[in-house]
């Protein structure tokens, strides 16, 4: 069996080179950072949760018409996904005011927003992902207004939808991140969803209790990250803990690991 040749490791992903041209599989690691990489962990069992999490959204949004990059969940860790061209940009959209936007701007966290907020920070871990303008974004040509339209119009209708789909498993939907890249046919393009949607890129909070569900949990120091992200899939539905499960295997390894 040949050994993958592997294309990228990020801060929470690995991307090794596909069965077939034009995909890539994408594996989910257990890696925690937290400030551009300033802080650094493992929450265990995270890549296979957000493998799960990842998967049950992105197929709920086809479902509502949003192109994505998603083809398959491969196993516990990994997905096949279409190969794409990274637009060079973080679309952040905020209900609630929360982490930077709150110290930003002195609102306190947990005020809802007006409306719906869009941001675009610029992919560069070198410079801290800086928050840009939509100006910047068409000056230095990182996307069309083409581009931009499709993404600010696919990030309101992912808002739209995820909104109610945490609210229905009762939690509230702070803010969340995305990612989106071209794929080419001939000299045209278009933009489909890419990266994950996970309680990584995501602040979700219970609606009843305000409890932390998310990776603020590891950035502040709370603890119980591992629990938090096993609650998220466990109301979505994508982990069973009867019988040989993901969950089961995650727990094998907290045991394990308690006894080193």
């Amino acid at each position: 069996m040949s050994r993958r040749r592997q294309i990228y490791e990020g801060k929470a992903k690995i991307l090794y080179e596909g069965p077939e041209p034009g995909t890539i599989i994408q594996y989910f690691k257990d890696d925690a950072t937290a400030f551009n990489a300033q802080k650094k962990g493992t929450i265990n069992g995270k890549g296979v949760i957000n493998n799960r999490i990842s998967e049950f959204v992105f197929t709920r949004l086809s479902h509502i018409g949003i192109p994505t990059h998603f083809i398959r969940r491969l196993n516990m860790r990994e997905q096949l996904v279409r190969q794409v061209e990274i637009i060079p940009l973080e679309v952040v959209v905020r209900n609630v005011a929360a982490g930077s936007l709150s110290k930003r701007l002195g609102i306190e966290e947990g005020e809802p927003l007006p409306h719906t907020l869009i941001e675009y920070y610029y992919k560069d871990d070198a410079l801290g992902d800086p928050l840009i303008a939509e100006e910047h974004i068409a000056c230095f040509g990182w996307a069309s207004n083409e581009e931009m339209q499709d993404m600010s119009a696919m990030a309101i209708r992912i808002n739209d939808f995820m909104v109610g789909m945490f609210a229905a498993v009762g939690i509230r939907l702070v803010d969340f991140k995305l990612e989106f890249g071209r794929i080419w046919d001939g000299d045209y393009s278009r933009v489909i969803l890419a990266d994950e949607i996970s309680p990584d890129g995501c602040r979700l909070w219970d609606i009843a209790s305000g409890e932390k569900l998310d990776k603020d949990r590891f950035r502040r120091d709370l603890g119980g990250e591992e629990d938090a992200y096993q609650e998220v899939a466990r109301r979505l539905g994508v982990l069973q803990e009867d019988g040989p499960s993901e969950v089961a295997d995650i727990n094998l390894h907290r045991k394990l690991r308690g006894k080193k």
